[in-house]
């Protein structure tokens, strides 16, 4: 199946790498399919490209690579709408704001966006969680001040 991105240009992706979003996503409900796409082979950031056409097209990334305590707990719903039967069916993403320079981008880890991985199937799920905001700084800069004696 060929698709026209946002960042690649058209490409050809395989349908079964397709990531169904049942309920569409915030902003975008009429928009249920998406694939992930990588800019570089092991890179921390990736695209959540729609199918359909070329915006929207999201970047996003894991947000334990920068956030280590970042937790929240799924509701049953979610876990049955995605059909989640062990933690390892999971993947964990944050959608970001891109900013100029790249250390004041900003993730939103109240709104991951959680995949089963074996089914296909994913949702933005609201955590409800006031630790963490929409435009959480995941580059965070050490003071001057740390590490001086």
């Amino acid at each position: 199946m060929r698709i026209n991105t946002k960042y690649f240009g058209e490409i050809e992706i395989n349908q079964e790498e397709v990531i169904h979003f049942p309920q569409g996503i915030p902003g975008f409900l009429e928009k249920k399919d998406f694939i992930l796409l990588s800019f570089e082979e092991n890179g921390l950031f990736q695209v959540l490209q729609s199918t359909e056409t070329i915006d929207p097209a999201f970047v996003v990334v894991n947000p334990f690579l920068f956030v280590k305590d970042y937790e929240f707990k799924l509701d049953d719903t979610t876990i049955e709408q995605l059909k989640i039967k062990q933690e390892n069916d999971v993947l964990v993403l944050a959608i970001m704001t891109v900013k100029d320079p790249l250390a004041t981008s900003t993730a939103n880890l109240q709104a991951p966006i959680v995949i089963n991985q074996n089914q296909k199937l994913a949702k933005q799920y609201i955590t409800g969680n006031t630790k963490y905001t929409s435009k959480e700084k995941i580059f965070k800069q050490t003071s001057n001040t740390e590490g001086e004696k």
